[in-house]
Formats: C-alpha cells, structure tokens, sequence
C-alpha cells in the first residue's frame, strides 16, 4: 500500500472514505463515534493544509485516510491523562482520523508503519466502543495508558507504543 500526502483535490474522496468508515463503526456496534458531523471536510481541509493529512493508496485507488502530527506536543488533549499515564514525556507521535473504505484490508497497518518509520513514539486515542481498532491497537503491542478528553469533552482510550 503507497501512502501520499494529501491534497486538496483528495478532499470528495477523503470525505466518502470518512462516510464509509463511520458506516462500518456503526455496523460493529460503535453507535456515537464520528457523529455530528465530524470529522468535518474544513477539518479535513486543516489536516491538508498543514501538511498532515495522508492518503492511503491500492491498486491506483484511495482507500483510507488519516491525520498524523508529530513533534513536542502535537496533541494538547494529551497533556492530561487520568487513570493512569504516559510511558514516557518524550516528542511523540498522533495518528487521528483513521477511516478506511472498508474495501482494502491493512489501512490501520499501513498508517502506522508510516508512522513508525517517522517516530519510534507514537499515542493514540480511540473511542470506548472502537473495539476494532482497540483489538488491532493490542495486537501490534499498544499499551493502554488510560483516559484522555477530546475537544468536545468525550473520554477516549489512550495507548501508546515505543520501538526502542
């Protein structure tokens, strides 16, 4: 799978990916995450235009999307965790965002190792009811590290992994 950055005239796709994917949250239970119209396409529009937004490609086609920041403290909801902590204060790296079509296996995989290859530290926050995403999170060796709130003030899981 090729991961390019995307651009401006990705923007439709992107958004019908985003649809897709929050049909599939939907389809596995996860009822809330994704409503009230975010992520919105002048979100979406934000990641581009500061050079964080990613599209990920098969066969000629987009298939997934996603946010990834990384520095300092790309993230500021992450400067408060409760019900447990960090591995580490270290510069880190965020993927948000993440959506698949649902017609290509691997978006998550392939967002990561992206990521991975820019930053040994990545965190990550999801929905209480993304098992999905929670169980790929476990399986590649994430650890949860307990709860943070988004803007909206929502809890979310909080996991991080470190390659050493």
């Amino acid at each position: 799978m090729k991961i390019k950055s995307a651009s401006e005239s990705d923007l439709e796709v992107v958004m019908s990916i985003i649809d897709d994917a929050r049909q599939l949250m939907r389809k596995s239970g996860n009822l809330t995450q994704w409503s009230n119209g975010y992520p919105s396409s002048e979100i979406i529009l934000d990641d581009i235009s500061s050079g964080h937004g990613f599209v990920c490609i098969e066969d000629s086609l987009p298939v997934g999307y996603f946010c990834f920041m990384h520095g300092e403290n790309p993230d500021p909801n992450y400067n408060v965790i409760e019900a447990g902590k960090w591995l580490n204060d270290q510069p880190y790296g965020v993927i948000h965002r993440l959506a698949s079509s649902g017609k290509k296996r691997g978006i998550a995989q392939a967002a990561f190792d992206f990521a991975f290859s820019r930053i040994s530290n990545v965190r990550v926050d999801t929905h209480h009811d993304n098992l999905p995403m929670q169980r790929f999170l476990r399986n590649n060796q994430f650890v949860y590290c307990g709860i943070i709130y988004v803007q909206d003030g929502s809890p979310r899981d909080a996991f991080q992994k470190l390659i050493k």
